[in-house]
C-alpha cells in the first residue's frame, strides 16, 4: 500500500516536471540549464502543497492544544506551518522561473483569458 501512494506522488510530480519543462522549453540553453533543479524542486513543491491543503480543508489550520495542566488553546497546527513556508518557497521559485521567460512567453502562462473577454466585449 505504502509503495503504491510513493509510485503515485512519483507519478504525479513528474507530470508537474513534463508541465513545467513544456512551458519553458523555448528557453537558450544557459537559462534551460539554470531551469531543470527550479523545475524539479517547483513540481515536488506543487504536489506537496496539494496534499497538505487535503489536511487542512478537513483538519483546519489550527488545533486545540494542552500542555499540563495549561489551560487548552487554539495554535496552528504544523501540517498549516509546513504549508505557509512551503507555499512562500513554491512562489518563489515559479517568480524565479517566470523571470527567465522572455517577456510575451509570460503573457502567455500568466493569461487566463479574462483581459481578452473584457477588452473584446461591446461597449
Amino acid at each position: 500500500m505504502k509503495d503504491d501512494v510513493i509510485f503515485e506522488k512519483h507519478e504525479e510530480i513528474e507530470k508537474e516536471i513534463k508541465r513545467l519543462t513544456k512551458i519553458f522549453r523555448g528557453l537558450e540553453i544557459k537559462k534551460k540549464n539554470t531551469t531543470v533543479g527550479l523545475i524539479e524542486r517547483a513540481a515536488f513543491m506543487r504536489i506537496k502543497l496539494k496534499e497538505l491543503e487535503k489536511d487542512i480543508n478537513i483538519y483546519g489550520f489550527t488545533e486545540w492544544f494542552q500542555q499540563g495542566e495549561q489551560e487548552p488553546y487554539k495554535r496552528q497546527r504544523p501540517e498549516s506551518q509546513i504549508y505557509c513556508s512551503l507555499n512562500t518557497g513554491y512562489q518563489k521559485i515559479i517568480k524565479q522561473l517566470t523571470d527567465l521567460l522572455p517577456k510575451e512567453e509570460i503573457k502567455k502562462v500568466e493569461s487566463d483569458g479574462f483581459d481578452d473577454f473584457v477588452s473584446g466585449r461591446d461597449g
